[in-house]
């Protein structure tokens, strides 16, 4: 059995090839275990890093008009794509969209802040959208909104 630690690559195949095989007692069981759930702890992380991001950005819009750019729009634009996508992967996650989004919010003002150099008391401490409308692609507030 190739080892876990010493060369993971080959460790995976060589589970894969195990499985495939119907050869389960011969799995490394702990190891398998702990890379599935990393790996679904990784698509949580992935939609909640494009969720921070997009809001980021949907922050910016809104607090600094006057700096509005393609770039800011093209960015929220494919976050909201990135986002959805991930979603639509990984309709588990669906239960914890609340959970997910107050926490990218919660990140997504202390990047706000830092990128814009405004007070981090500048932005509303709870999210002031609903998912529907971070996700609209028709939706850009406006100064004030």
């Amino acid at each position: 059995m190739i080892n876990y630690n010493a060369d993971f690559y080959g460790w995976t195949q060589e589970q894969a090839t195990l499985l495939k095989a119907g050869r389960l007692s011969e799995l490394d069981i702990d190891n398998l275990l702990e890379e599935v759930e990393t790996m679904g702890r990784s698509e949580k992380r992935e939609l909640d890093s494009r969720l921070t991001v997009l809001l980021v950005h949907v922050l910016k819009w809104q607090y600094q008009p006057i700096r509005r750019s393609r770039s800011w729009q093209l960015t929220i634009k494919g976050q909201r794509i990135n986002f959805s996508e991930t979603l639509e992967e990984n309709p588990s996650l669906n239960p914890q969209i609340d959970t997910i989004l107050n926490k990218a919010y919660a990140k997504s003002i202390i990047k706000a802040a830092q990128e814009t150099a405004l007070e981090e008391q500048s932005f509303p401490s709870a999210c002031p959208w609903s998912l529907s409308q971070i996700l609209d692609d028709n939706f850009y507030p406006d100064a004030g909104e």
